[in-house]
């Protein structure tokens, strides 16, 4: 054990006061005089100040070079360069051409443009980065007041050290971990820390630890002699000594979890960056085949030949692709936050679509975090609640005898007071809380059924099955329940200003709902006197006035009191209809709700003489449990309570299934309890019939925990610790795990966990900001949600890549061919190039980016992670719509320029505004030459690489229309559907190309091309036709491959996929074997590597 005094090895709370003194090497004295401002100060040079190291930041400098530094920018940057040398050498040539001049700055301006807004894109997201720690600085106390020199003082509290002495009150934030030695009902708010709502009673002595425990295992809400740094003091005064400070503190050492988290880059940007490498190399190797070709087969001059090649070389480079990537990714985060979905990290948005495990707490993500009245039981019926109906009507009762009518499968064959044990009713605390949160749980007890409880027939009196009861009939049984409570319901029955225990407004909140005025039916039956609850006795009581001669007397409390002190039961649920009480029956349907997760309050009533009690009398608990004549009361009926499952998630979880995604509940609640909910959610199915707790978490090793954890989807009683080796657990067999967390240790699970998911209403700061996502509603449907939006954007990803990637291609592919099959020109100019590149990223691009998702899609399994979004099938359709672009492009100029009368020459269209020797441009290959001796030339290079240009640019509007659907056709009124910015953009292309192709000098200075005539856009159009029909014929193969098994979905792993060879030890109990194991890499960059056993403690 480390002994230094800021080590949180120590396990100060199981050290008494005495021996904490020891450890921290002080004088005995310390407890009255403090420290010395001589021993402070050593202090403070051994341990330095009370503040969280802070991480290293960025300049804007460094973060602009990592957003430039890869090869296609460094392409780029040559390009531009020699944009502008060709643009200075034209300048001192003897006769300039204006036009190359012009064309060479605006290629030099737009490549700068592109650059810029690449760079100011990456630069903008990575604003949304960590800041964890910066949230958990925002939480230390500024000011301790503590005593130095036997002197009560005010320090700053990053002068606090190990040893001091602090003094706490009411409202002070704790600046260190604190070893208590004095309280007065001190009492400490450590939701921030453990999660837990309830503040924390501080006690002095030393915590027990249990034979074979580690004493760090020790939750820290049961650590009751503590109190952590950054928490609150919510009643009371104490006195402590600081035993760590700084980093060594409980949230000191999350702040390094948190800060120490790898730079997450999205998977999809890291396959563009090597995507990125492969194209630089073969845009060399274009470029260079470019360059020889334009030499020497198209004889032009070095220079000539050379510009040539840098226009294959920027044809080919996707320079909007990364940002249209960025971009698809800010869409897909604002459309997250529309459904509630907080994106805080860009990777959560691929790591969505992958995620295999959704690990989810039950109370207000799964469940309505409203204890609510679900049934209501008498002695032949029992009549279900409708808790989702928002009408005030006594219909919300139905009479369903077969709701919850039997014991579960897990308690069939277990004694009454097992079933209570395990199950809601149990008065067994939870982790953090010196209280049952169930007020009215059953203790221990050696109650059971004297005999075999013998199966009621169906009796339909006083209501048939499936009807609802009378207003009188539900006002009569819940009154008591109403009467008998000091709690305020909230406005309009929801939670919003109720006051009292949850457990009791549940039947305040069905009576109302049932159409009861609880306010009037307190003032005609007014309180005389009241035996208040204690959790010694678990009962209330209380005595109304009454229309008789006789006091009425409610009395609701644990169930198995009640049933002791009745000696009759209102049959059939009829309060003038008594007979006597059947004890067995009741504790059977105790046993049975009890096996059901469902809380059991029981409702009695009784009559009493008016001179039996005076108004304003103190009551005793004698007064129920103590009477002569013994058992007295008269059982009304047993009311059934639970935090019922949120309705949207029951089809969520069903979604969720379907789309191959696994939901396991994690909660402190009881076993019992958790597994009635996740039956009722779908979670608990036959093939994950049980769960497992917490303790039996603690006692697993990891191999165990790796079985364990693949054979159960709900985890009872589980603590911030399970959360993680949960996580740990999942991901060592392969799973993507998405966790949610709200307190400040669910950090570490949180980062840990392949997708972490915190709580925007009830979550706190720390555990927002150490999350890839925030659920502004806490409702488990917003991740299912979530990981549908996950999925289509990468399937919208694949299609920016089927639409953008061809376009590149042929672009540089069409220069290539041009000049291989005889062109002397390139078919299409710099400024072409680079237009094509941008507007089809921004419009045509982006639109492919921001499809709805489509049929299907959560039908699919979950993506494998370290899948490359080009698959073999993808890379096939983009060389298949490369090839058939390509051919069209270059096909389209060869048509045109058959009509010339001598095909086999091109001439360029040389300008009258330029003062220019005709002969200059005779030896480019003529001068607006009318009659040759072939014939009249009726179409120039400008011509040319205006049907190419248009050729290109429609084609790819083609692309895009077909690529909205992957398998779908899009010969259907669909395509007219789902997406309206797709024919925005469409529209905006095809103007942008009649402008860019008939405005004068537009077309002919920047663009080097003439207006088109008829024939030309006749040509256009059946290109652009043939381009639509080519993909959709490729669409009807696919399928037709898919109906017969192949994986046209590219889902399995291929040889594009990453693959990880790891060696795995496996132990046995004769032999220890090491074997080398091949699988696939599941995790993407940025995933928690934390060590288990460590984060473990």
């Amino acid at each position: 054990m480390n002994e230094e005094p800021g080590a949180v090895a120590v396990s100060w709370h199981a050290l008494s006061v005495e021996e904490t003194i020891l450890k921290l090497r002080r004088n005995e004295n310390l407890t009255t005089v403090g420290l010395t401002d001589n021993e402070a100060s050593q202090l403070m040079a051994e341990y330095g100040p009370n503040k969280m190291a802070e991480k290293e930041r960025e300049t804007i400098w460094q973060k602009i070079w990592a957003q430039v530094a890869n090869v296609l920018v460094c392409i780029l940057v040559i390009v531009a360069a020699v944009s502008a040398a060709r643009a200075i050498v034209e300048e001192y040539q003897k006769k300039p051409d204006p036009v190359v001049i012009l064309t060479s700055w605006i290629q030099l301006g737009l490549i700068t443009l592109v650059i810029t807004v690449n760079t100011t894109i990456g630069i903008v997201q990575e604003g949304s980065a960590e800041k964890a720690a910066e949230a958990l600085k925002n939480m230390l106390s500024a000011d301790a007041r503590v005593i130095r020199n036997g002197i009560e003082k005010m320090i700053p509290s990053v002068d606090v050290v190990p040893g001091e002495i602090v003094i706490l009150g009411l409202g002070d934030r704790i600046p260190a971990d604190i070893r208590i030695f004095s309280t007065s009902n001190l009492a400490c708010s450590e939701a921030a820390l453990t999660g837990e709502s309830v503040p924390i009673d501080k006690t002095t002595p030393a915590i027990e630890i249990p034979k074979g425990v580690n004493a760090e295992q020790i939750p820290l809400g049961d650590r009751h002699n503590m109190c952590f740094s950054a928490t609150l003091v919510s009643q009371g005064t104490g006195i402590g000594i600081v035993i760590a400070t700084g980093d060594h503190t409980q949230i000191g050492t999350i702040n390094k979890l948190v800060s120490s988290v790898e730079k997450k880059k999205t998977n999809v940007l890291e396959q563009i960056d090597k995507v990125s490498k492969l194209l630089a190399v073969l845009i060399v190797i274009a470029s260079t085949f470019t360059f020889f070709i334009a030499k020497f087969r198209a004889d032009q001059s070095y220079f000539d030949a050379v510009s040539t090649a840098l226009v294959c070389c920027v044809a080919m480079i996707p320079e909007g692709l990364e940002a249209i990537v960025t971009l698809t990714y800010a869409w897909a985060v604002t459309n997250m936050a529309k459904i509630n979905a907080i994106i805080r990290a860009l990777p959560a948005v691929e790591t969505l679509g992958s995620v295999t495990v959704i690990c989810s707490d039950k109370t207000g993500t799964l469940t309505q975090n409203i204890m609510s009245l679900t049934c209501f039981v008498t002695t032949n019926a029992r009549y279900k609640f409708d808790v989702n109906s928002l009408n005030r009507d006594v219909t919300n009762f139905v009479r369903d005898d077969s709701y919850q009518a039997k014991r579960a499968e897990h308690a069939a064959d277990k004694s009454f007071s097992d079933v209570i044990q395990g199950g809601a009713n149990s008065g067994n605390l939870r982790k953090g809380q010196l209280n049952s949160s169930n007020h009215y749980a059953i203790g221990s007890t050696d109650i059971e059924p004297t005999g075999s409880v013998t199966t009621k027939v169906s009796d339909p009196t006083p209501f048939p099955d499936g009807s609802s009861p009378t207003f009188e009939f539900i006002q009569a049984g819940l009154e008591g329940g109403v009467l008998c409570s000091k709690c305020v319901l909230g406005q309009n029955g929801t939670r919003e200003g109720e006051i009292g225990n949850p457990t009791e407004i549940s039947i305040l909140r069905a009576a109302y709902f049932s159409g009861m005025d609880i306010e009037n039916l307190k003032k005609v039956s007014p309180l005389v006197a009241e035996v208040p609850f204690s959790s010694e006795y678990k009962f209330m009581a209380t005595v109304h006035e009454s229309e008789g001669d006789d006091y009425v007397v409610h009395c609701k409390g644990a169930p198995d009191r009640m049933v002791q002190m009745c000696n009759t039961q209102a049959k059939n649920g009829v309060l003038t209809d008594l007979e006597p009480i059947d004890a067995d029956y009741w504790l059977e349907e105790i046993a049975i709700l009890s096996s059901h997760g469902l809380r059991v309050l029981a409702l009695t009533r009784a009559n009493i003489s008016k001179r039996a009690v005076n108004k304003g009398d103190n009551l005793g608990p004698e007064f129920i449990n103590g009477r002569p004549e013994g058992s007295w009361l008269t059982m009304v009926g047993l009311c059934a309570i639970m935090d019922p499952p949120r309705k949207e998630c029951v089809q969520a979880i069903k979604e969720a299934k379907g789309a191959g995604v696994r939901v396991a509940m994690i909660t402190g609640d009881h076993k019992d309890t958790a597994i009635a909910i996740g039956r009722e959610l779908g979670i608990v199915d036959e093939q994950y019939s049980s769960a497992v707790t917490g303790p039996q978490l603690d006692e697993m090793s990891d191999e165990e925990m790796k079985q364990v954890v693949m054979e159960n989807n709900v985890f009872a009683r589980a603590s911030p610790q399970n959360k993680l080796r949960i996580v740990k657990a999942l991901q060592e067999q392969k799973q993507i795990a998405s966790m949610t967390g709200d307190g400040v240790n669910d950090a570490p699970a949180l980062k840990a966990a392949d997708m972490g998911v915190a709580m925007g209403l009830e979550g706190t700061d720390v555990a927002r900001e150490a999350s890839e996502m925030v659920l502004a509603d806490d409702n488990f449907a917003t991740i299912v949600a979530a990981v549908k939006e996950g999925r289509v954007v990468w399937d919208n990803l694949r299609k920016v890549l089927l639409v953008n990637t061809p376009i590149n291609n042929a672009q540089g592919m069409s220069v290539l061919f041009g000049l291989l099959f005889g062109l002397k020109e390139s078919p299409i100019s710099p400024i072409q190039v680079l237009y094509s590149n941008l507007i089809c990223a921004i419009t045509l691009g982006f639109v492919s980016a921001i499809e709805p998702a489509e049929e299907g899609l959560m039908e699919m399994a979950p993506r494998r992670i370290g899948k490359k979004l080009i698959g073999r099938f993808l890379l096939l359709r983009i060389l298949l719509c490369t090839f058939t672009l390509t051919s069209l492009v270059v096909g389209s100029a060869f048509w045109l320029k058959s009509y010339n009368a001598d095909p086999s020459t091109l001439y360029k269209w040389c300008y009258r505004s330029v003062p220019r020797d005709p002969a200059d441009c005779l030896l480019k290959d003529g001068f607006e030459p009318e009659n040759t001796q072939a014939g009249d030339v009726e179409y120039y290079l400008e011509d040319i690489r205006a049907i190419a240009f248009n050729t290109l640019d429609f084609g790819a509007i083609a692309v895009t229309l077909s690529a909205r659907f992957s398998y779908l056709s899009s010969f259907h009124p669909r395509i007219f559907r789902g997406n309206k910015y797709a024919w925005y953009s469409v529209m905006i292309v095809a103007a942008l190309q009649l402008i860019t192709t008939h405005v004068p000098g537009l077309n002919r200075v920047i663009f080097q091309m003439r207006g088109m005539d008829g024939r030309q856009y006749l040509i256009t159009f059946v290109c652009m036709i043939l381009v639509f029909i080519v993909m959709e014929i490729e669409k009807v193969v696919r399928s037709s491959l898919k109906s017969k098994g192949y994986d046209t979905n590219d889902t399995e792993y291929g040889v594009f996929d990453n693959e990880t060879t790891v060696t795995t030890t496996e132990t046995t109990t004769t032999s220890t074997t090491t074997t080398t194991k091949t699988y696939k890499k599941l995790l993407p960059k940025g995933a928690s590597r934390l060590n288990l056993a460590t984060l473990q403690k």
